[in-house]
C-alpha cells in the first residue's frame, strides 16, 4: 500500500511542475487533464502527509517516554502517543478507501427512470411519491433536475417519469438507488382499511456521452407527434413531441417535455445512450458475478432493495439491513443517512475482498 502511495505522491509533485511551467497553459485540454488529475490525487496526498505528520508525532512521545524522568512529561507524552496511536489507525483506513479503484462513472451526471410495478394505482402514485424523494434530494445536494418525459396514471400518479439529474458526484450518491421499491401502506381508495403492498422500479444510469457510445444514424429513427398533457399552448398544436427507436436492441424512447422537437430529439438521444451504455455495464456486472457478491449491489434491477412501511413510519434497506424510523424525512428526499450507510457497505466490502492486494 505505502510503495502505492509513494507513486501517487510522486506524481503529484510532478504534476504540480508541470502546471507552475510557463508555457501549461498554451494547451487548454492537457491544462485542464493535468488539473484534474492533480484534484483527484490531493485527498490521498493530504490524508499521506497527514500520516507521516502522526508518525513523527509518535515516534517523538516514544522518545520522551525512553529519555525523559519527569512524571508530568511523561503522562503528558503516554497521552501524546495514544493519540497518535488512534490517528495512525484512522488515516491507514482512510488511505485504504482513497486507495481503491474509482468508479469512473461517480463523477457522472444521472438518468432516472422510475416505473410503477405491482399495485395498480397505488404503484402509480408511489411512483410519484420516490419521484418526489429524488428531486428533494437532489435539491438538497445543489443538484439540477432536467425533466425528460412523464407518463401520467390520470390519478396523480406516473406510471412512467425519466428525469436527468445534472451535477459532479450525482452517479455516486445515486447509484445504489437501482432496484425494486416496495411500498406497504393503506391506499386511498381502500375502504376496508386494509395495508397493501406494491412496488415500484428504479434504473439508475450515468450519463454516456458520445465517446462512451458511438450511435450509427442507420440503427435507429425518429418518429413525431403532438405532445399531450400539460405543457401550455405548444401541446396538441405542434408535432415537437419524438419517439426514437433503436432498431438492434428494440428500445423505444418518447420525450415530449420540451416545446421544441429539436431539443426532445436531444434529450431522447442521451436517454438512448445511457441505456445502452447501461446495458453493457450489465453485461460486465454478470460476467464478474462472483466479485459482485461482496459488493452492495447497484446493477441487479430485479433485486428488492427497500421498503416503506407508513403504518410503521419505517423504511428498510434490505441490502444492508439498515432500518430508519424517519419515513416522512426520508420521503422528503433526507436520504444522506441510507446512502452513506450503502457508501460505507460497499467500501468496506470492497477492502475485505481486496484484502492485502490494497
Amino acid at each position: 500500500m505505502f510503495s502505492r502511495i509513494k507513486e501517487l505522491s510522486d506524481r503529484y509533485e510532478e504534476l504540480m511542475q508541470l502546471l507552475q511551467a510557463p508555457d501549461a497553459a498554451s494547451d487548454p485540454v492537457r491544462f485542464q487533464n493535468l488539473m484534474k488529475e492533480q484534484s483527484e490525487l490531493l485527498p490521498i496526498v493530504e490524508s499521506w502527509r497527514a500520516y507521516q505528520e502522526c508518525l513523527d508525532n509518535k515516534q517523538e512521545a516514544i522518545l520522551i517516554l525512553e529519555e525523559e524522568s519527569d512524571p508530568e512529561m511523561r503522562e503528558m507524552a503516554k497521552e501524546e502517543l495514544d493519540t497518535a496511536k488512534k490517528q495512525q489507525e484512522m488515516l491507514e483506513e482512510k488511505l485504504k478507501i482513497q486507495l481503491l479503484p474509482k468508479d469512473p462513472n461517480d463523477d457522472k451526471n444521472v438518468i432516472v427512470e422510475i416505473r410503477a410495478g405491482a399495485g395498480g394505482d397505488e404503484a402509480a402514485l408511489f411512483a410519484a411519491d420516490l419521484c418526489r424523494m429524488y428531486m428533494r434530494y437532489a435539491e438538497r445536494r445543489s443538484f439540477k433536475i432536467d425533466m425528460i418525459s412523464v407518463n401520467e396514471s390520470g390519478i396523480g400518479g406516473y406510471k412512467e417519469v425519466v428525469f436527468m439529474v445534472n451535477g459532479s458526484g450525482a452517479y455516486s450518491r445515486l447509484k445504489y438507488e437501482s432496484g425494486v421499491h416496495r411500498v406497504q401502506r393503506i391506499p386511498e381508495t381502500e375502504s376496508g382499511g386494509r395495508i397493501h403492498t406494491s412496488t415500484v422500479t428504479v434504473a439508475i444510469m450515468p450519463e454516456a456521452e458520445e465517446v462512451d457510445v458511438q450511435l450509427d444514424p442507420n440503427d435507429y429513427h425518429f418518429d413525431v407527434f403532438r405532445a399531450t398533457g400539460h405543457g401550455g399552448q405548444c401541446v396538441n398544436t405542434t408535432d415537437s413531441a419524438v419517439r426514437l427507436t433503436h432498431h438492434p436492441t428494440g428500445i423505444v424512447i418518447s420525450c415530449q417535455d420540451e416545446k421544441s422537437q429539436l431539443k426532445n430529439k436531444e434529450k431522447a438521444l442521451k436517454v438512448l445512450r445511457a441505456r445502452l451504455y447501461d446495458l453493457e455495464m450489465q453485461k460486465q456486472h454478470d460476467a464478474l458475478a462472483a466479485e459482485r457478491r461482496s459488493q452492495v449491489g447497484t446493477g441487479d434491477r430485479s433485486e428488492k432493495i427497500r421498503t416503506y412501511n407508513f403504518p410503521q413510519g419505517r423504511v428498510t434497506d434490505h441490502r444492508i439491513k439498515l432500518t430508519t424510523h424517519r419515513l416522512t424525512e426520508v420521503l422528503g428526499g433526507d436520504l444522506d443517512e441510507i446512502i452513506d450507510a450503502l457508501i460505507t457497505a460497499d467500501q468496506t466490502a470492497k477492502l475485505a475482498g481486496m484484502g492485502e492486494r490494497i
